[in-house]
């Protein structure tokens, strides 16, 4: 991992683009932008956001009273928040009509991306601590 880290990035990130990229394509072909007024997406986002954030701030109350070390409150937080299109897409499309599948998967679409920016923003900032004792290495205590 070491010496390919920088291709596993772009392999990892490009996926996680693909996936992102086909299920809004197939709501742009299904016409599910025009169906719901744009009031009704920003409400959307708004929840998204909120329950985002609810998330992590009940892993951090968890991983606080679990008493972990920083490394692990940030393993904890990051594992809490996720909800993958990867799985979610698919299952949508066996459990519903495929005219439907796509209405049903819009909440994930916008919960996904909205916890993909802002974990990215905070795994960015996680990562730019360093730890005087190990190079790289994300610091024991807060």
């Amino acid at each position: 991992m070491a010496r390919s880290g920088r291709l596993l990035m772009v392999v990892d990130r490009g996926s996680i683009l693909l996936v992102i990229y086909t299920a809004f394509s197939a709501a742009v072909l299904q016409g599910i932008w025009q169906l719901i007024p744009s009031s009704a997406i920003f409400i959307l986002i708004g929840f998204s956001v909120v329950l985002l954030g609810v998330v992590l701030f009940i892993a951090r109350l968890i991983s606080r009273g679990l008493r972990l070390n920083k490394a692990d409150e940030i393993t904890m937080l990051l594992a809490a928040s996720q909800k993958s299109l990867a799985s979610g897409v698919p299952m949508a499309q066996v459990l519903f009509a495929t005219a439907t599948a796509g209405m049903m998967v819009l909440p994930l679409m916008i919960y996904h991306l909205t916890q993909l920016m802002l974990c990215a923003v905070l795994a960015q900032h996680w990562g730019r601590r360093k730890d005087s004792n190990a190079e790289g290495a994300v610091p024991l205590r807060g």
